[in-house]
């Protein structure tokens, strides 16, 4: 079974081809937040993308969370990008 990092990183992948991908998950620094789930976490992606770079901020943004968008609404609380 693939871990949800690299069912992330595939999804990615395979809508922007020309993307080097780097995922930290971030968990353990929110587990003493309020709203903290143990069934969801926190991610850092990291993406270095022609395509995106060429994007405005909140267009790549919106790029990433609409490729994600079911394992936001499941399983990521947190999502944190950063194009370079």
């Amino acid at each position: 079974m693939k871990s949800l990092i690299d069912i992330v990183k595939e999804k990615i992948k395979k809508n922007i081809p020309d993307s080097n991908i780097e995922i930290i998950d971030n968990t353990h620094l929110h587990k003493h937040h309020k709203s903290f789930n143990k069934s969801k976490i926190h991610l850092k992606i990291i993406i270095q993308s022609d395509t995106l770079r060429n994007l405005n901020r909140i267009v790549s943004h919106k790029k990433i969370t609409s490729i994600l968008r079911d394992e936001i609404q499941t399983k990521i609380h947190s999502l944190e990008i950063k194009i370079k």
